[in-house]
């Protein structure tokens, strides 16, 4: 794997599992300050439209930008990057303030489509306060990442890290310490709670700006030596410059919105669906539920997610360059690593889903059922992401669309039913096979416009299993083993055999990939000089 690959792959990732992880561990004491999972449905019910507006206004721009950038830097135009950038932070500003708008006048009318079919104490005035609050996320978000995906463009991770980072401490502090605040200090209500715990996204948006801002002024006199290395060539017009940006964003759009359309779509017909098959449990409860083993099962997908940042300026400079060999090479590491790491972090959170969910939240049945069966699906997650990343680096963008739009409408068509035949876990099942759809139609379009031979990574891949099946046998029994003796509705408890089933099962998996050369293969010389110093060739 090039150098520039891991390394970008490697901060990228970093920052977004530190990110991961901080947006999970604040759970903890923010569920214990708001109560229990029907509190943190109504957060739900204001972030996950949120995600939805935030996606629209933003997720295309860091990688269309970094695609944009990296494609003219590779012609040695770097002036063209430099204008966009600089045109597109008044463009992004505007584009903040009018999605604010929007998701600010609409609060109402989508409270009322959210709570229809709820039994629930929450008014639609209390979800429309909760996502006005949230939408002030809005003003500042676009412009942070503008200011990401030019970085990226340099393929500079580092920033983009960084402040990923900053924005989830920032969010997490000022949430924790305001809804402490109105609970325990001011005896406000948990509704008052919770839209300052939304509001804080605006808090963390700020705070990234900063950072970001910080390392602009300080990366600006190497920007400004190699201006002086410009071709000028080209000379690319503002309307031509924007309508490549939107070209290449759409399809990122789409692809960052499909995650939160899949849960908005959960938010929309979940009541009425469970209401319809009769589920003996509480609607709201089993909708937070849903949403709390979420957060769990995305931890896993963060790699997928720096992978696919990464990947795209990579991809387009060697599609530019027309050197298919390079290509081949990043795209067969790139999906090997993926499911290397991806693979036994989902199987391994299936088989301890018990511990998992009583370490985060509390001990909880449903809860435990329900991530048994969600885990697994992080798998899909992480492999949509990369499969789309990689139409965007070959420009194929037009099937990226295609593939999503047709999960979008599987999941659609198969929600309700599913939910009323199987309750909760219905709505995980439609997410599956939308999904699962969804990567066999990016697998054949980038065998067929890329000629990419996937036979090798077939064969790779068929190892990496063997080796999680080896893994998982023991580790279950280890886990069926400490389970009887232990109390699985103690967080400590369930932290101590979480730690002692995950040691064992990563030396195993560990110990047969090095064994196997399988590591040396997929992490290169530097692997190799590490098992030496070890004595282990």
């Amino acid at each position: 794997m090039s150098s520039k690959l891991i390394r970008g792959t490697f901060i990228l990732t970093l920052g977004t599992i530190l990110s991961k992880v901080l947006g999970l561990l604040y759970i903890i004491p923010f569920k214990a300050i708001i109560g229990g999972e029907d509190a943190y449905a109504l957060y739900s019910y204001g972030y996950t439209p949120y995600t939805i507006f935030i996606s629209i206004a933003t997720a295309g721009v860091p990688m269309a930008v970094s695609k944009y950038i990296a494609k003219y830097n590779a012609l040695g135009e770097y002036e063209v990057g430099q204008r966009l950038f600089r045109s597109g932070m008044l463009v992004m500003s505007l584009t903040g303030v009018v999605s604010f708008l929007i998701m600010y006048g609409l609060s109402t009318p989508i409270a009322e489509i959210v709570l229809k079919g709820a039994e629930t104490e929450y008014t639609i005035a209390d979800v429309a306060s909760v996502i006005k609050a949230v939408s002030f996320a809005l003003i500042v978000i676009p412009a942070m990442s503008l200011i990401r995906g030019f970085f990226q463009g340099h393929q500079s991770m580092g920033p983009s890290a960084v402040s990923t980072v900053v924005e989830q401490l920032a969010r997490i502090l000022f949430l924790l310490a305001g809804s402490f605040a109105v609970i325990f200090i001011l005896k406000g209500s948990i509704v008052t709670a919770i839209g300052v715990a939304t509001f804080a996204a605006f808090i963390g948006g700020i705070a990234s700006l900063v950072v970001l801002l910080w390392y602009w002024k300080k990366r600006k006199p190497k920007l400004d030596e190699q201006l002086l290395q410009n071709k000028g060539n080209l000379h690319v017009s503002l309307g031509n410059m924007y309508k490549e940006i939107v070209v290449y964003a759409f399809p990122f759009v789409m692809v960052g919105i499909a995650n939160p359309l899949y849960q908005f779509i959960d938010q929309l017909t979940f009541n009425r669906a469970m209401a319809a098959g009769s589920q003996a449990v509480n609607y709201l409860e089993a909708y937070g539920t849903l949403g709390l083993t979420h957060k769990l099962v995305i931890i896993p997908v963060s790699l997928a997610t720096a992978f696919a940042m990464t990947l795209v300026p990579l991809i387009t400079e060697s599609f530019v360059n027309q050197d298919r060999k390079i290509l081949f090479r990043q795209l067969d590491q790139t999906l090997q690593v993926l499911l290397f790491i991806t693979l036994p972090a989902a199987l391994g959170l299936t088989i301890l889903a018990e511990p998992f969910y009583t370490v985060f939240y509390g001990y909880s049945s449903l809860g435990t059922d329900v991530l048994k069966t969600y885990a697994p699906v992080a798998i899909l997650f992480a492999l949509y992401s990369v499969t789309a990343a990689i139409l965007q680096g070959i420009n194929e963008q037009r099937f990226t669309i295609l593939s999503l739009l047709t999960g979008i409408l599987i999941k659609l068509s198969l929600n309700i039913p599913f939910i009323k035949a199987f309750g909760t876990d219905g709505a995980v099942y439609a997410t599956i096979l939308g999904y699962f759809v969804s990567i066999i139609i990016n697998a054949i379009v980038i065998k067929i416009f890329a000629e990419y031979p996937l036979r090798l990574v077939f064969r790779r891949v068929i190892l990496i299993v063997i080796f999680n099946i080896i893994m998982l046998v023991p580790v279950y029994f280890v886990y069926l083993g400490l389970h009887s003796i232990m109390n699985p509705e103690s967080r400590l408890q369930g932290l101590l055999l979480i730690m002692i089933c995950a040691t064992i099962g990563a030396a195993i998996y560990g110990l047969l990939s090095l064994k196997s050369g399988l590591a040396d293969r997929l992490f290169g010389e530097r692997l190799t000089r590490l098992k030496r110093k070890l004595g282990m060739n």
